[in-house]
């Protein structure tokens, strides 16, 4: 529970409104920074946070906003606070909250609505006006809710917030009519508000079958998706796969939740076939927050012999794809009470006695499984060295070194962030992108969002810098960020690899077609671009991107770094036979 230790100012003449009732909450709540842009609509929320003490970061396009927010979620753990207009501004939104549900990100959504009058069946013509606004939400948000009346405002907000962190997390909707905002109120201000995130603990009848089943496994493997990072499983799956000297491989959205480096880790090369042989040939597999979709299971060629123990917080992935056993559960709660049920299951030794005077040890044909995890890995190099790739692996490495351990990054749909999703070591960082949805433009504004939640909570702006990465055709999404970055000296360094147009998509259509439609894009020159609005940047080969991040590192404020050069991807292994 967050008090606030002092109500929060009324208005001149002592007039409070709704607006004053949205602001205390969020702050009761812990809130701190708010996104979005104002709306004729929205004009009391932005009023009222001249009395709070909300920061606001203004957005110069209402999705960029949604990415922010989520960016300040993902960065810092707490729950991102976004401020929509009426109508446009609410629906410009929504492929950002796409990414943000898809994820699991948790945000609170506070759109306007017009007056309360113009709601419903019949059409007045009022500014804005959609049929029904929040049945827009509806595909991209856990709920929404319409407030009615001003006194209702604080219970909602908190109500929202609790569903929010509550797994599986995501963003929530609530709208409030402009004249709710706006009209006197006799509610007093808000003092406290309590949000704590519902209990989503695994059945205990489950957890036991799942003992029972890795107990007399021989080639158990791990699969950690998205929501082993988003429940904080990573202590547990560390315990569980040395337990167990179970090899784990990482998706793209589970990249960092295993030590990159570890004996067993078989880091995140989810889409190249040696895994996916691998994976198959596992007895038992966990899967742990993923629903073994279109990249796990390496474009649904997956196709495992083994049992499989599937735990995800959201009861409509499970067995989505493949059959298993189902568990609902919070990642973090279910490794834990896994973690605590193989401790009794398991000797000192660490091998599972399956009946007294017998156990069962790891054997993969023969191999260990740490013997199994080197040579897999070895598999994967010498199949990229054989693929003319040695400029696409120096860059990736190049930006690696350059990139501080504890950095966060957030990349965007392009071909780097490709690269990035199977070979991007965290370290002591984190890695984001926008594979949830798969919308473009999302790094930017992201890690503008990351940054600014950095400082926040405390850090300073050195170590509070955020790298995002994106493409010359996704950057153009959020070019207008710029001046959303300038004017609150974010920051953030945004690399810009720049190849003239839609290059993944090039790369699609030449490999289907043998030609590219479409593909090929006019676009500024980044670097005046950005120095029009102010922002130092650079341009510089390809060979040279590593020294340029690190002086952009070293730098105050927001810089960019453009990089002119064609990537390729390595061969995709699903249409290999």
């Amino acid at each position: 529970m967050t008090e606030l230790a002092t109500p929060a100012p009324v208005q001149a003449g002592g007039v409070r409104n709704g607006g004053d009732l949205v602001v205390e909450t969020l702050e009761a709540l812990g809130a701190k920074t708010v996104f979005g842009i104002p709306g004729q609509h929205a004009l009391g929320l932005f009023d009222a946070m001249g009395r709070g003490n909300l920061h606001f970061v203004s957005s110069r396009v209402e999705n960029n906003s949604a990415f922010a927010a989520d960016g300040y979620s993902r960065a810092t753990g707490e729950v991102g606070v976004l401020f929509l207009s009426t109508g446009p501004g609410a629906l410009t939104s929504l492929a950002g909250l796409q990414e943000a549900y898809a994820t699991g990100v948790p945000m609170v959504v506070v759109a306007s609505q017009i007056p309360l009058e113009g709601l419903g069946a019949r059409r007045k013509g009022m500014l804005h006006q959609l049929d029904d606004q929040k049945a827009s939400a509806a595909n991209v948000t856990k709920s929404q809710r319409l407030i009615q009346h001003a006194s209702g405002i604080p219970s909602a907000i908190q109500d929202a917030w609790t569903e929010a962190i509550s797994s599986p997390q995501g963003p929530v909707w609530l709208e409030i009519p402009q004249n709710v905002l706006l009209d006197p109120i006799m509610v007093p201000p808000v003092e406290d508000a309590l949000a704590e995130a519902a209990d989503n603990p695994p059945r205990i009848e489950l957890v036991r079958e799942a003992v029972k089943w890795l107990e007399a496994a021989k080639r158990p493997a791990i699969i950690a998706g998205g929501g082993t990072r988003r429940g904080k499983a990573e202590k547990s799956l560390l315990s569980i796969a040395e337990k167990l000297r179970a090899p784990v491989i990482c998706t793209p959205g589970g990249n960092g939740a295993f030590p990159w480096n570890h004996e067993l880790s078989l880091q995140s090369w989810i889409e190249d076939r040696h895994m996916t042989d691998l994976l198959e040939d596992a007895d038992v597999l966990v899967v742990i927050g993923s629903s073994l979709g279109e990249v796990t299971s390496n474009y649904f060629t997956f196709e495992p012999r083994g049992r499989i123990i599937q735990i995800d917080a959201e009861p409509r992935v499970l067995e989505s794809n493949r059959p298993g056993l189902g568990i609902r559960a919070d990642a973090g709660q279910a490794l834990a009470a896994l973690d605590e049920a193989l401790d009794e299951a398991l000797d000192v030794a660490g091998e599972a006695v399956v009946e007294p005077g017998r156990t069962t040890t790891p054997d993969w044909h023969g191999s260990t499984p740490e013997e199994l995890v080197r040579k897999s890995l070895a598999k994967v190099r010498a199949r990229l060295e054989s693929q003319d790739l040695a400029k696409e692996l120096k860059f990736m490495a190049d930006i690696r070194e350059a990139v501080p351990a504890e950095m966060q990054t957030f990349w965007d749909m392009t071909i780097a962030a490709y690269w990035g999703w199977s070979c991007w070591d965290a370290r002591d960082g984190q890695f984001h992108s926008a594979q949830g949805a798969g919308g473009l433009g999302y790094a930017f504004p992201g890690a503008i969002g990351a940054a600014v939640g950095l400082e926040t909570l405390g850090r300073p702006a050195g170590s509070a810098r955020v790298l995002a990465v994106s493409g010359d055709g996704s950057s153009m999404y959020s070019i207008a960020e710029l001046a959303t970055a300038k004017q609150h000296n974010v920051p953030v360094t945004w690399l810009i690899v720049d190849d003239g147009g839609y290059g993944i998509l090039r790369e699609y259509m030449v490999g289907a077609f043998g030609k590219a439609t479409a593909t090929e894009l006019a676009r500024p020159d980044f670097v005046k671009l950005a120095e029009s609005f102010g922002v130092p940047a650079v341009r510089v080969a390809p060979e040279d991107v590593g020294d340029a991040l690190r002086a952009a590192f070293a730098a105050e404020g927001p810089n960019v770094v453009v990089v002119e050069t064609l990537l390729k991807m390595f061969g995709p292994t699903h249409l290999a036979p």
